[in-house]
């Protein structure tokens, strides 16, 4: 379902990108990092955190790490992930393959500025193995998303 709702998404909206799927699990930064040939930064990594009663989504470069002073002054709160039986029940996406894209639920969505330092940045597509190739500005028209700096890297 996951990966599905992901290409649909891309079909109606960006039906020049493909979904790469591969053989090998790309569920982690430094998996996918070798299974694309680029360097783990380049991997667009999908936080996905409770803000009170909301959830809101985070893709940020794969090297970077949520920077506590900058989320709280974003946020309003400090950063809670969610747990991993809740990820799969918000994003509709399992852990490893989460994505701003095709959500089961409509969610906040903010791009973190690191994403700017490339051309091309590599966020999963709704499944362990698959994933696309895309600009950061791309991902923020496509998602509605805020553009914020709340990593460090």
């Amino acid at each position: 379902m996951s990966l599905t709702s992901v290409k649909d998404f891309f079909t109606r909206h960006a039906p020049d990108i493909d979904v790469i799927e591969l053989q090998q699990s790309t569920a982690t930064v430094a998996l996918a990092a070798e299974g694309h040939g680029v360097e783990p930064a380049q991997i667009a990594k999908t936080l996905a955190l409770r803000v009170g009663d909301d959830v809101i989504l985070i893709v940020t470069r794969g090297d970077a790490r949520l920077d506590n002073k900058k989320y709280k002054a974003r946020f309003g709160t400090k950063a809670r992930m969610l747990g991993f039986d809740e990820v799969e029940a918000e994003t509709g996406h399992p852990v490893g393959g989460v994505c701003p894209f095709g959500l089961a639920k409509p969610h906040s969505i903010y791009c973190d500025l690191s994403l700017k330092a490339y051309e091309i940045v590599v966020p999963a597509a709704g499944a362990t193995n698959a994933a696309v190739h895309i600009s950061p500005a791309r991902i923020a028209e496509l998602t509605g998303a805020e553009w914020i700096d709340v990593s460090e890297t």
